[in-house]
């Protein structure tokens, strides 16, 4: 269902381009623009900065840095978190071609290339980009002269002091919530060209670091809200937090410190991220009945979701702090849930201005909070959002043009693209119902046509697909990003099911490495080849202490005489017994992870003889569903074929070292028992989900070389993990099968 759909939004993202127009395939708005409000940077009134290029805001053309950053970074975090989903069919600047990057980066490029124009220079940053001058006329567009200037716009400068609003002043109070959403995405730039090679390909800009401090900067420096101007009408973006944005920027910044080589950010950043949450713990809309236009900007607070991705690692009460975080995304949902639950479409979202926008990033935030705590609780009602944007709702109609291809979509939205050209507008999310007292209180609404809706309208709420209601039915560029990031995220989730993938596990390559965080539950794992030194003694301390584990074990350990016994008090001893291999072959290049040294067919084989053998030890392959992979190395290709063969990849969790446990001294790699047993009791301290779900790899046996036995030290291990209140299970209860 989901497949393809982010993508299929995408073409809006391109279709609202400036500067250059790839659905056009012409050039509009080259001469922005001319400044205002520059005095605080003492740039003079009228003059002309080079800012033509990003994306018009949604049917009229003006365009804002507050909403384009926040689109950016939706694009971005699309990227990153969904690498399978985005395809390549478009070259960089928008048209037919492939150019070895996914669509989706390079339109987050196209944003970010625009904001770097909005701040040319340290301490110098616009706003806004044209004004309500703009809606003297619908057209498509191409050069301006609506402002008295040529074909120059305004650009209005950032600063602290109040702005025009109609005939008034807007409530501008400080530099932050522009300032610091410019910080989040240049940051998020910054941390990718480190750790991304394709990123870093296609990036032009090697500044980011400095351009994320200096922005942050000037958002510390003047503490407040940036409302956006008007000339004509008192209509603006009238936002009126900004704590949310600064705690977003601090985490950002702390991503990016802790990521560069060199730097080093000792959780300085996350410390006043945590403080910023503290000062909004919910976002004001949700629960409410409504609230200004854009007031609570962004719709959810982004922030908390990076900053509880960071507490875990935080050396200052993470457990406490990480529940704190999580349970104000609950909180926030709960609210919504008391007045969803009253009603048969599962509504709590306010019919405000923008009404699918609030939907859209309410629906990313019950996804977040399902992803961070694996708690399914308000999974129905995260859905029942999602569904409400494609038809489960009184007007029956998806409220994306053209999604999905064959069902009743917006066909007559308010944009100049399908009035004028009868253009689709393709992927475009529109606003959404609003209430009827304020459909009614607007300027300049008429509907152009009979309302096929009107047998569902009522004094609650209406929406309309008529080119003549601007407040229910245009599409706009920043919620439609929002949508971009949660489709991508429904598709992702589709894909991970089709792969058999289990919600709340960790995945490496297709092979789980983790279980379930959220509970005190570890899997003893033990591989086992050549040597089986440590089997009796192993096999002891588990029965001892009560404790079942998981032996992955070669075809040649199965085969050996040496080992039949201890296979046998294994088995009898009700531990879960499968196959590492039949020759413990090297699947893969330990430098290029990409590169096979085996064919499907030699992996085939070599797995099938040694389920032969474990056949032979009494345990049947329906009964050993997963597969450990020999040298626990392999790639995405060696995870496919197992689950062509019907079984699962597993993997040993990362972070204590105890898969080392097999080194000798003249290795490099060389780590003590003492230091190995050291390491695994410190994880189980310093994170937030200590040992929860791991699977802890060991081996049955050593070389001779290494006369440091770890298993000597298992019985002691085991009371102290027991102690902890941790529970042992073998893989298929850890995985819950």
């Amino acid at each position: 269902v989901y497949k393809g759909t982010a993508d299929f939004c995408l073409r809006y993202m391109r279709q609202q381009r400036s500067g250059f127009n790839p659905f056009l395939k012409d050039s509009c708005h080259t001469h922005d623009g001319y400044t205002l409000y520059g005095k605080h940077a003492n740039i003079e009134d009228s003059t002309f900065v080079d800012v033509s290029g990003g994306w018009h805001d949604a049917s009229d053309y003006l365009q804002y840095s507050t909403t384009s950053a926040n689109a950016t970074y939706h694009l971005l975090m699309a990227y990153h978190e969904f690498p399978g989903v985005f395809i390549d069919t478009k070259l960089a600047n928008g048209l037919e071609g492939s150019n070895g990057a996914p669509d989706v980066l390079d339109e987050a490029n196209w944003g970010i290339k625009w904001l770097l124009k909005m701040n040319p220079a340290p301490y110098v940053m616009f706003n806004q980009l044209g004004d309500d001058r703009d809606h003297m006329g619908m057209r498509i567009p191409k050069e301006d002269s609506f402002y008295g200037r040529g074909y120059e716009r305004p650009v209005y400068f950032l600063g602290p002091e109040p702005q025009q609003r109609g005939k008034f002043m807007n409530n501008t109070k400080g530099t932050s919530s522009s300032a610091a959403k410019f910080s989040s995405v240049f940051s998020f730039a910054h941390y990718l060209e480190v750790n991304d090679p394709l990123f870093k390909k296609y990036s032009d800009q090697t500044a980011y670091y400095d351009k994320a401090m200096v922005a942050w900067d000037y958002a510390r420096k003047y503490p407040g809200v940036t409302q956006t101007a008007s000339v004509r009408s008192p209509y603006i973006y009238a936002e009126d937090n900004w704590v949310d944005d600064m705690e977003l920027a601090a985490a950002s910044l702390h991503r990016m410190v802790t990521n560069n080589p060199g730097s080093g950010d000792n959780d300085y950043f996350t410390s006043l991220s945590y403080d910023y949450a503290q000062q909004e713990k919910i976002t004001p809309w949700l629960g409410a009945d409504t609230a200004k236009h854009y007031q609570w900007y962004p719709f959810i607070n982004l922030g908390h979701r990076e900053l509880a991705e960071q507490l875990p690692f935080y050396k200052f009460k993470p457990k406490e702090r990480w529940d704190t975080i999580t349970g104000y995304y609950k909180e926030g949902i709960e609210r919504v849930w008391q007045k969803a639950r009253t009603n048969a479409f599962y509504r709590g979202v306010p019919f405000i201005w923008c009404s699918n926008n609030l939907t859209t990033s309410f629906a990313i935030q019950c996804y977040w909070y399902r992803q961070l705590t694996h708690d399914n609780s308000y999974a129905v009602l995260e859905q029942a959002n999602i569904d409400w944007l494609f038809g489960c709702n009184p007007w029956g109609t998806s409220m994306v043009y053209g999604l999905p291809g064959n069902g009743d979509t917006p066909v007559d939205p308010h944009s100049a693209f399908t009035h004028l050209k009868n253009y689709p507008i393709d992927g475009g999310l529109v606003d959404g119902p609003v209430y009827g007292s304020i459909y009614k209180g607007l300027i300049g609404i008429q509907l152009k046509d009979a309302d096929e809706y009107a047998a569902f309208q009522s004094d609650l709420a209406v929406y309309h697909d008529d080119y003549g209601d601007y407040s229910s039915n245009e599409p706009t560029m920043d919620g439609t990003a929002s949508l971009i990031y949660l489709l991508g995220a429904k598709e992702t989730e589709a894909n991970q099911q089709a792969k058999g993938m289990k919600p709340g596990f960790t995945y490496d390559h297709g092979a789980i490495t983790r279980g379930d965080t959220l509970q005190k539950n570890i899997t003893l794992v033990f591989t086992g080849d050549e040597f089986g030194d440590g089997g009796e003694k192993i096999a002891e301390a588990l029965a001892t202490e009560n404790v079942k584990a998981s032996f992955f074990l070669t075809g040649r350990f199965y085969r050996n005489p040496a080992f039949k016994k201890t296979v046998q008090r294994l088995k009898q001893g009700g531990h879960y017994l499968g196959v590492h291999s039949d020759q413990h072959l090297l699947y893969c290049d330990w430098s290029k992870r990409d590169s096979l040294l085996v064919t499907k067919q030699q992996f085939i084989q070599d797995l099938r003889n040694s389920y032969k053998e474990l056949m032979k030890a009494g345990v049947p392959k329906k009964n050993a569903p997963y597969f450990l992979p020999p040298y626990e190395w392999y790639n995405d290709s060696i995870a496919k074929w197992t689950r062509e063969e019907g079984l699962q990849l597993i993997n040993f969790t990362p972070g204590t070292g105890s898969n080392a446990d097999y080194t000798t001294p003249s290795d490099k790699n060389y780590r003590s028992s003492d230091k190995i047993h050291a390491s695994i009791l410190q994880y189980a301290e310093k994170y937030r989900s200590g040992l929860n779900g791991f699977i802890l790899l060991l081996h049955i046996g050593t070389a001779p070389e290494r006369t440091d036995k770890m298993y000597d030290q298992l019985p002691q291990l085991l009371k102290e993990l027991k102690a902890q209140g941790y529970q042992f299970q073998t893989l298929g209860q850890q995985l819950r099968d």
